[in-house]
């Protein structure tokens, strides 16, 4: 070996530098490992379809998965039984990483309850107008004689009157007593008035407002 060469050995400077070379490519590598590790690359688990299961039949599906999860609403649907799962955020299937929070909401065991309000002497359009700000989506309409035309008499529900302040289910089909403005009216006429559809009714609303 010549002396040029001893020399570029011996040199601290080469060492250092050498030194410096492989403590870097040793943080770079375990870096990448670490990260490689925390984010679990390559790995990843399926979200379980869990519709219409109630909380604790999920879980299982949930533990089994590795997978957390928070109920962050509830909503009332007739199409699953109440305390069922109706809806799962990410999607059943979707892939995601293990310990992910699944985000559900279930169905409440009881319809949402609205307070009827006092309609009596309001026209037909606010008395219809004022149900459906509240989230009654079932509305029919009963015509009764009556002295003023278009004016509102009162709610019923299972062809019983409903008092003003009483609670009843949203889901509820409620009728609304109007006012034809008549002492009598022919009893053939009455009956193609009474129970009108709702969606005639939003027709004709579309034409007064």
């Amino acid at each position: 070996m010549s002396n040029w060469a001893l020399k570029f050995i011996k040199n601290p400077f080469v060492w250092n530098f050498l030194l410096m070379v492989l403590t870097g490519c040793a943080l770079i590598y375990g870096t990448l490992a670490w990260l490689d590790h925390y984010t679990r690359h390559n790995e990843a688990v399926v979200v379980p379809d869990v519709k219409g299961l109630s909380m604790h039949e999920a879980k299982t599906f949930f533990d089994n998965t590795g997978l957390r999860y928070n109920v962050i609403d509830s909503v009332f649907s007739n199409d699953v039984k109440p305390g069922a799962i109706v809806e799962v955020v990410p999607e059943p299937g979707s892939k995601v990483k293990e310990g992910r929070i699944v985000f559900v909401t279930i169905n409440a065991l009881t319809a949402q309850m609205a307070t009827i309000p006092e309609v009596a002497d309001l026209s037909f359009r606010q008395a219809y107008a004022l149900l459906r700000s509240l989230g009654f989506k079932n509305i029919e309409v009963k015509f009764v004689p009556g002295d003023y035309k278009d004016l509102a008499v009162g709610v019923e529900r299972n062809a019983l009157m409903i008092n003003s302040g009483e609670k009843v289910p949203l889901t509820s089909t409620l009728t609304l007593i109007i006012s034809n403005g008549e002492k009598e009216i022919d009893s053939l006429a009455l009956d193609s008035l009474n129970m009108l559809p709702v969606e005639s009714l939003d027709s004709d609303l579309e034409k007064w407002f």
